[in-house]
């Protein structure tokens, strides 16, 4: 499995999202979890992750924007909890001002992702929840698959 995969449960407010990468667990969990380096692969190029804050604890949080090639800047926060390391976290996400200051027009998510060693690397397994069925199509619909999946790929480059 070396694409993104999507399985989308509209009914359940809910998208599964899974991608095999080639690096042992460690090293994809540092990947997720450490802003330096997320901030090399998370968003699609030709944008940008740019971190302001970030405390992986539980009830610490991650506070980053994404910049696009015209200077524009989305930023977003991720309140971390039931983290286990190695194995898993969540993280209630949102978009946001560069306070921190949830934007109530935006969709909310609930983030489950969780990491599996296997002979070849590891699965991230990443569940995310919905408040609606319409958050979910609005989300999907602003190109999450496809920003997603280009983060993917450059993780991959990373990892390599």
């Amino acid at each position: 499995m070396k694409k993104t995969i999507y399985t989308k449960f509209p009914a359940e407010k809910k998208i599964q999202v899974k991608r095999e990468f080639a690096a042992p667990l460690s090293k994809v969990w540092e990947a997720w979890t450490d802003s330096k380096i997320l901030d090399q692969w998370w968003a699609p190029k030709p944008w940008k992750a740019e971190t302001k804050t970030m405390d992986f604890k539980n009830g610490g949080h991650w506070l980053y924007y994404m910049s696009g090639p015209d200077g524009e800047k989305i930023w977003n926060k991720d309140i971390y909890q039931n983290i286990i390391p190695m194995k898993s976290f969540e993280g209630t996400d949102f978009f946001c001002d560069e306070d921190g200051n949830e934007n109530k027009e935006m969709p909310g998510m609930l983030w489950k992702t969780s990491f599996e060693a296997t002979e070849n690397g590891t699965i991230v397994n990443v569940e995310i929840t919905f408040a609606t069925e319409d958050d979910l199509l609005k989300i999907v619909e602003m190109g999450f698959e496809e920003g997603f999946a280009s983060a993917h790929e450059n993780l991959d480059g990373l990892l390599a």
